[in-house]
Order: C-alpha cells, then structure tokens, then sequence
C-alpha cells in the first residue's frame, strides 16, 4: 500500500478573495484550496470560478498543491465548476474537493465527468479528488465513499456541516455546549479515519473555526493526530505552522523508529523474532510502527 500524499495543513481561501491569493500561493501548507462553496456568496459562485482559474494559471504555487472546492453535486452549479475550472486551470490543477458526499454515486460522477473533459481537451495529467464527509449519510457510508475512485487522495472530516445534519448542540469551533463525557466527534472521526485506511488515502480533520485561539487549534490537531489523521484544515495562514508541526512526525518519534528498527534488524539476523530497547520490547508491530513513520518523515522531506 502506498503512503498517502503530504496532507499536514489544507488552507482554505474563498475564490472571491483575490488579495489573498498570493498569499497563499507563498504559504507553507501543503495543499491550498480555492473555495467556490461554503466561502462564497450564492450569487458570485459562478463569477468565482473566473478568479479561481487565473489565480491557478498566474500564480507561482511552487510545490504546494492546488486545489478547488466545487459546489456539492446536487445543486446548479457543481457541473458548471468542474467542467470550467478543469478547462481553463489543465495542468495548473492539482486536486479538486467534493462536499458533502452522502454515497459512493457522488465521487462516480465526478469521476466520470472528469474522465470525459480530460480526454476531450487532452489533458496531460489526472485531476485527483478529495471528498468531505460531513453529514450522517457520509459517515454511515464512509468505507464506500473512500474506496469509490482510484482518483482518491483524502478523506475530509467536516464537522460543520455534520453538526446541522445530526442536529448537535456545538459552539463555534464545533465543540458541544454542555459537558460531553470523552470525544464528542469520536465516532465520526473514527469512521472516517476507518475508511481511509481501508482506501490507503489520507484522512484529514475538521477546520477549527477561532484562528485567534492557537491554543485550541493545536489541541484538536494533537487528537487528531494521536489517532492517526494525517492533517487538519488551517482557515487563517497562522494555522498552517500549527497542523505542520503537530502531524509530522517529532525528532523524538524518528530516533525511537531507527533504534527499533536497527534493534529488530540485528534480532532478525540472530534468528530471533522480538529483542528490546530501552527493556521495552520490540517485535513485528513495532517494526511495523516504526517503518509508518519513517516513510512519514521522507514523505515530508521531499
């Protein structure tokens, strides 16, 4: 299986916002997406595409990935947004994100459309997608919704919108109002995360809302992280240090990953399956443990 792209930080940046667009394009996040959803008012979604093409087409993104947030598939403008964003962006065009995905038929048709506008205007490359899981049919339907396209690099958790759709009581950053006994996003996190790893793509966690508490974005990214998302969405560009420090991983964590792995190595040629280090034991899970984090460092080297 192969290890997902570097996905640490995914900056959010309306499509209408052009003084913000080199801005981005000089970020540290791994990946930038130019919202024509959420970010956007109804009535400049289509005017927004126009933006979000030239920003693609001439700006210098070096080597961050750049993306697009298309309209959900069941309202008016989302055939509009693939077909003249892939179109005017080609090969400037990394990735586009899906909202709102309910079912694998959602990530199928915008597979096949895509298909179908790469080979008409011979398209040098293959658009990739990444796909939010953000109300209850996603997340009942997650496992299908990853496994749903080859063209698949991530899977997004998005409280937002899950909360309106399960009818939560959440504050702002998404956090329930009244005392919750453990994780309130457990479940669903879970679910997600599940269905990545399934897919062998990335799983990325939710924006946090308030970029004026760092504190608070830190700690949901160092949850996410201890279960085994791979980033967070950064709403504010003071975000993007935050997700990349916490999700790669620490000098500590590769130093224990070589001397396990060396220790381990060493056993295996003396004919023994476990050994220790430290008087902790090291057998097949750690080896494993270790090359998952290894791979993770050289990914982010790159």
């Amino acid at each position: 299986m192969s290890t997902p792209p570097l996905r640490r930080s995914e900056l959010a940046t309306p499509a209408t916002n052009e003084r913000m667009f080199a801005k981005a394009a000089a970020s540290d996040a791994d990946l930038v997406f130019l919202d024509l959803e959420d970010a956007v008012a109804p009535a400049l979604r289509e005017e927004a595409r126009g933006k979000a093409v030239r920003a693609l087409n001439e700006y210098d993104w070096g080597t961050t990935a750049r993306a697009v947030r298309i309209n959900a598939i069941h309202t008016k403008w989302a055939y509009g947004d693939i077909i003249e964003v892939v179109e005017g962006a080609r090969e400037n065009l990394d990735t586009l994100i899906v909202p709102k995905a309910t079912a694998a038929r959602d990530v199928w048709w915008v597979d096949v459309l895509l298909t179908q506008i790469e080979e008409r205007i011979g398209l040098g490359k293959r658009i990739r997608l990444e796909v939010l899981i953000e109300d209850v049919a996603g997340v009942a339907h997650a496992e299908e919704i990853a496994t749903a396209s080859d063209r698949l690099d991530a899977v997004i958790f998005g409280a937002g919108d899950l909360s309106v759709s399960q009818g939560a009581r959440v504050d702002t950053n998404f956090r329930p109002r009244e005392p919750y006994p453990g994780d309130f996003w457990y479940y669903a996190r879970m679910r997600v995360l599940t269905a990545a790893r399934i897919a062998g793509i990335a799983a990325i966690d939710a924006p946090y809302p308030d970029f004026r508490d760092p504190e608070g974005y830190e700690q949901d990214a160092r949850a996410a992280a201890s279960l085994g998302f791979n980033g967070k969405w950064a709403i504010h560009p003071s975000q993007i240090e935050i997700g990349n420090r916490v999700f790669r991983p620490s000098d500590a964590e590769i130093e224990r990953a070589r001397r396990n792995l060396a220790a381990y190595r060493t056993a295996e040629a003396d004919g023994l399956g476990a050994t220790s280090v430290d008087g902790q034991l090291v057998d097949a899970a750690h080896v494993k443990l270790a090359e998952q984090i290894l791979a993770h460092q050289s990914v982010a080297a790159d």
